[in-house]
This record gives C-alpha cells, sequence and structure tokens, in this order.
C-alpha cells in the first residue's frame, strides 16, 4: 500500500484546469507513478477513483473530475490511498472509506497533429521531406571561423542547419524580437522555430487560462553549447568577473529551450526537458504522450533540438574514436547507416517539434490528425558508456516496450525508422535487434535510417526522425538509406528490407522509430494509421 497526503488549504478550480496548492500538488506526483503503470498497458487496467467527504460517498467519472471534486471541498483533509492490488484509490476523511467504485478512467488515445522541423536539409517540413526523398544530403565540409579550427582535427564535416535567405534557409531574426539574440540562445531559437511551425500546422492557439494550463511543453536538448562554456571560461579568466554574461547560466540550460517555447505560447501545462543523449528527442516526446494519457494535459508541444557543432564538440566526439574521418574530401558520402564502409557517424544539428493532442480533444476542434501515437518503450542497457549492450538487450527491450504498449501484432509493423548512425558496431545490434524481436516477420518490414541524408542530430534525432516515421504513414512512402551501395555482410544475414537507392512505395500501417544513447539509453515510439474508432486494430 502506497501512501500520499497532503493538506489542502484554499482550492479554485475552473473547467477542467486545476489550481491547487503545491502541497497537493506534490502528493498527486507520486499518484501518477501508480496511474500511469496502470494505464500504459497492453490491456489499459483499469484504475478507480472514489472520494468521500463527511461520510458521503461520490462517484468520479474520471481523474479530473475526481480531482477536481476533491479540489472544491475545502474541508478534506484526508489521504490518497493506493492499491496495486485492488487497482482502486480513495479519499478519506476522519478515517472513512468508499465501498463501490466508480466508472474506470477513460483510455485516452493520443494523435499527431502538427510537425515542425528544422535540419541540414532544410528548413520546414514539407522542403525537409522533398529533398529527404530526393535523395539530398545535409552533409558538408565545415569551415573555420574565428571560434573554431575544423581543419585541423581528424574530421572536419558535419550537418548544419543552411542559413541565409531563401525560402529552405534559416533566417534566425524571423523568430527573434529585438534583442533577444542576447537571451536565447541557438538551440533554443531553433526550438522557437520548429514549435512556431508545429503550432500553426495544428491550427492550435490556446487563448483561454484553461487551454493554457491544458496545454504543455516537453522540448530536450542533448548537449548545450560548448562553445560558449569554453568562450566564457576564457572571458573570465582573461577579462575578469564582470565579462561574464549575466544571461550565461540561462542560455546553457538544458530546459531553457522549453522554457522558452512556453513563455512565448504561453503553455502553463506540464514544462519539460528530457536530456538523454542521443535518445533525447524520442524520450520528450515519449513522456508527453504519457502527460496526455495520463491526464495531465490535452495537449503537448514536443521534442527534440541541438545546436551543438563546434570544434571543442567535434574534438570531443573525434577523440571517442565515434566520428567518420575517411570522406573528409567526400562529406555527402560519410553517413552510410549499414553499409559495408562505414567508418563513424557525422554530428548535425537541428529540431523536430510535433503536437501531440488527446484524440476527442483534437476531433472536436477539428484538427488534422496527422497519425496516432499508440506506444512508448524505455529501457537501459547497464554495459558501457558509449558502447551498446553486445547482446542489444536494452534495444530489445525498449522495442518490445512499445509494441506491448500499442496493443498491435508484430505483423502490423511496416517500416522501422532505425536509430543506425553509420557506427560500425551500433547499426550491426541493431539488425540483430530487429532479427530478434521481429523473427519471422522481420524480412517484411522496411527498414531504413535517415540519418544517411541528415547526419546525426543528437539531441533533435529521435524527434526528427519521429515525424519521418509520421510522414511515412501520410504519403505511403519509406525515405531511402543515403549511401547504402553494399550492404555490410554481418548485417545482410539478417534478411532486413533495407530501402536503398530510391524511397519505397508501401502502404504503413504502423512504425517504431529508435533512438538509442551514451550512456546505455534507449528509446521506441510507435506510431500508427489513426483509424476512427476504438476497436479497429484489425484494420490496421
Amino acid at each position: 500500500m502506497l501512501r500520499c497526503s497532503s493538506k489542502i488549504n484554499t482550492a479554485r478550480v475552473g473547467p477542467r484546469q486545476l489550481n491547487i496548492t503545491s502541497s497537493l500538488s506534490m502528493a498527486l506526483r507520486s499518484s501518477y507513478r501508480i496511474i500511469h503503470a496502470h494505464l500504459c498497458t497492453q490491456t489499459h487496467t483499469n484504475t478507480y477513483y472514489t472520494y468521500s467527504n463527511n461520510n458521503r460517498q461520490e462517484p468520479s467519472h474520471s481523474y479530473n473530475s475526481a480531482i477536481t471534486s476533491l479540489s472544491k471541498s475545502q474541508s478534506c483533509r484526508g489521504v490518497f490511498r493506493f492499491s496495486q492490488r485492488t487497482h482502486t484509490t480513495a479519499c478519506t476523511n476522519n478515517g472513512g472509506t468508499t465501498s463501490d467504485p466508480p466508472p474506470p478512467l477513460p483510455h485516452r488515445r493520443v494523435v499527431v497533429t502538427g510537425l515542425g522541423l528544422i535540419t541540414p536539409l532544410a528548413v520546414g517540413v514539407q522542403a525537409t521531406w522533398e529533398r529527404l526523398l530526393a535523395g539530398q544530403s545535409g552533409v558538408h565540409v565545415l569551415e573555420d571561423d574565428d571560434s573554431n579550427t575544423f581543419s585541423t582535427l581528424p574530421t572536419n564535416i558535419g550537418a548544419i542547419v543552411p542559413h541565409g535567405e531563401e525560402a529552405h534557409q534559416f533566417r534566425p531574426n524571423d523568430h527573434l524580437k529585438t534583442g533577444e539574440s542576447r537571451r536565447i540562445p541557438p538551440f533554443a531559437v531553433y526550438a522557437l522555430a520548429a514549435a512556431d511551425e508545429a503550432l500553426k500546422d495544428a491550427k492550435w492557439t490556446p487563448e483561454t487560462e484553461t487551454e493554457q494550463v491544458r496545454t504543455g511543453v516537453d522540448i530536450g536538448v542533448g548537449i548545450v553549447g560548448l562553445s560558449e562554456i569554453a568562450e566564457t571560461t576564457n572571458s573570465l579568466r582573461n577579462e575578469g568577473f564582470r565579462r561574464v554574461s549575466p544571461f550565461f547560466v540561462p542560455r546553457i540550460l538544458v530546459n531553457i529551450a522549453a522554457g522558452h517555447v512556453s513563455m512565448r505560447y504561453g503553455l502553463k501545462g506540464p514544462n519539460h526537458a528530457a536530456s538523454t543523449a542521443c535518445a533525447t528527442g524520442a524520450h520528450s516526446i515519449g513522456d508527453a504522450f504519457f502527460h496526455i494519457k495520463n491526464g495531465n494535459a490535452d495537449v503537448m508541444v514536443a521534442g527534440g533540438v541541438e545546436s551543438c557543432v563546434s570544434a571543442v564538440s567535434v574534438a570531443g566526439f573525434a577523440r571517442i574514436k565515434a566520428l567518420s574521418t575517411k570522406y573528409n574530401d567526400q562529406p555527402e558520402q560519410a553517413s552510410r547507416p549499414f553499409s559495408a564502409g562505414r567508418d563513424g557517424f557525422v554530428i548535425g544539428e537541428g529540431a523536430g517539434i510535433m503536437v501531440l493532442e488527446e484524440r476527442e480533444h483534437a476531433i472536436q476542434r477539428g484538427a488534422k490528425i496527422y497519425a496516432e501515437m499508440r506506444g512508448y518503450g524505455s529501457s537501459g542497457d547497464a554495459h558501457h558508456l558509449t558502447a551498446p549492450s553486445p547482446e542489444a538487450t536494452g534495444a530489445k527491450t525498449s522495442m518490445e516496450l512499445a509494441i506491448r504498449m500499442s496493443g498491435l501484432r508484430k505483423d502490423q509493423f511496416d517500416y522501422i525508422n532505425a536509430h543506425a548512425t553509420s557506427t560500425p558496431m551500433g547499426d550491426t545490434l541493431e539488425a540483430m535487434a530487429i532479427s530478434s524481436v521481429f523473427g519471422d516477420h522481420a524480412p517484411n518490414i522496411s527498414v531504413s535510417s535517415t540519418k544517411g541524408a541528415t547526419g546525426h542530430l543528437l539531441g533533435a534525432a529521435g524527434a526528427v526522425e519521429s515525424i519521418f516515421a509520421v510522414l511515412s504513414i501520410e504519403n505511403g512512402k519509406i525515405p531511402q538509406t543515403l549511401n547504402l551501395e553494399t550492404v555490410d555482410p554481418e548485417i545482410a544475414k539478417y534478411n532486413l528490407d533495407l530501402v536503398a537507392g530510391q524511397p519505397k512505395e508501401r502502404a504503413v500501417r504502423a512504425v517504431l522509430s529508435n533512438s538509442f544513447g551514451f550512456g546505455g539509453t534507449n528509446a521506441s515510439l510507435c506510431f500508427a494509421e489513426h483509424l476512427n474508432d476504438a476497436a479497429s486494430d484489425e484494420k490496421i
């Protein structure tokens, strides 16, 4: 039995809104863990809520109404009690208990209603998607400047967001107000730009207090500005304390991108930022998915961003032999997932933001629905700082968890957007994991890695690739793996349908998008075709 208690002094409740004391909020957070554990399973185990005040039993028809009933009563100074055995909870007053469980918490479905992209291929979803399918590359030589001397490093190539005045190029000032460039770091500017596109695409502008409180943000970043830290350190050492910007600390905070998006659009719901290396974007979307499933929000602006390409970061990755060094003279060929000639990844930057929404909320306002998010799996290798588990146990686990949560059969999956970064070990182990998880159905699933075109966007990768996964469902096209000319024999033996050369036209019912990161962190997301009725899984 887990008990969490909170005294309540005052509470004000608006429509579908909770504005309660922080002590109650802390107690409820503990309860969410139990709720979420029961909610997000294949069978969607029911959790019941009841409220009793002055020995009067009141059934609650949903999580929100239960808490609303509680918050309206200033006299309720009881405890929430959760039983994992009976899957029930009751608020009791003066030791009283409830007897008749109310109806179960409704099963909240989550859909994708808005997309935003900033990538090395282009700025904007449509331009990026077109260039991806056309087989273009975002990898180029990194030019030296006053702060960076890439030419002295083992590799001098990277995948940078194109800046300029053309339609597909990035113009920072389009997304900054006067004076904001001092306060907002580049990765947060990318977040603002991608979030703006996603929210406009979703046609969602929360205006009322209720809409703002029910809309949250979950945007992560893998690595903050290392060059900014280095430059500030040098300024402090050489010029003294007053040369340190008062905006230095806020600019390097992991959660500052989420904060800026929240402030710009008045989003007062959950405000969170994951930082899990190359799985950051996927974990952020997965966590946002849970916020909606659990009733914490109706809409979440979620994804990942990155802008850390500098001589410092390139040198650091080169020191652990993670980067490609053989293709400095042919940068567009350097990122080659699953290929026999691969020798490391190409560092990149960008942003991917999607708007996730509770299905009924989206339908009621007439939103376009791209796809339904069905599952999220997360795991740890517990093996090595940078190398994946030799048996790919973490990758297998995250995929299995996402599939199980989705409620779909494995033979209903048509595409896997692989993490495959173009490293010798990682690509092989992921191929092995896919083969192991899907068994006899594995050869029927199309597999590709879009990192051949974009490079490895680190903290943004999982979010950008999730958007590609959603677009594959929307368009019936699977993007090819760029530069995959000769499949590594150690990968070929798994007999996977590796998409190369050109996009593959195919009806896509369900997709897995994998993201694995340093520290042994793994995430897999499941997106599926959106169907109108709840009992429609067999139609997928």
